[in-house]
């Protein structure tokens, strides 16, 4: 007896696990011996090709929506380094403009004078200052501004 199942599979060029024979057809498939007579059984609809399974997206699209509501975003979900999700470069640029903008505004208001400013200004440029809150501290502690001006 022909292998059936190896025979469909070359001539619908499928693997052998697609191919589904219909119960009806066990009867006939003694009777197979050429391709020709397997293309017949093909054609009766007694010998099908099952459909590629995929993978389903649905658990996707609900952690999706959840995850644009801000769920499941939390340090316990993470991977990566933190510069995977804040380019180092962005993180800079967002820092550096906060402690410029302060500066000048205690110069506007007139609570540091322009050398003072000069002097910050490059340490601010030299990466000395972690965030706002350390200029202001460092401001505090070397008595450059009062604890009462800083805002």
């Amino acid at each position: 007896m022909v292998d059936v199942k190896r025979l469909a599979a070359q001539i619908l060029g499928v693997g052998e696990s697609r191919i589904k024979i219909k119960p009806e057809a066990l009867s006939q498939l003694q009777e197979v011996s050429t391709r020709a007579d397997v293309r017949r059984l093909i054609k009766e609809g007694l010998i099908e090709v099952e459909p590629v399974k995929g993978n389903s997206r649905g658990r996707w699209r609900i952690l999706h929506e959840k995850r644009k509501k801000g769920r499941r975003r939390g340090v316990g979900s993470r991977k990566g380094p933190k510069s995977a999700r804040l380019d180092p470069k962005r993180a800079w640029i967002n820092k550096i403009r906060t402690l410029r903008r302060y500066l000048k505004w205690l110069k506007d208001q007139g609570v540091i004078d322009a050398k003072t400013w000069r002097r910050l200004y490059k340490m601010a440029k030299g990466g000395y200052f972690r965030d706002l809150a350390h200029l202001k501290q460092y401001l505090i502690q070397n008595r450059i501004v009062s604890a009462e001006k800083i805002r």
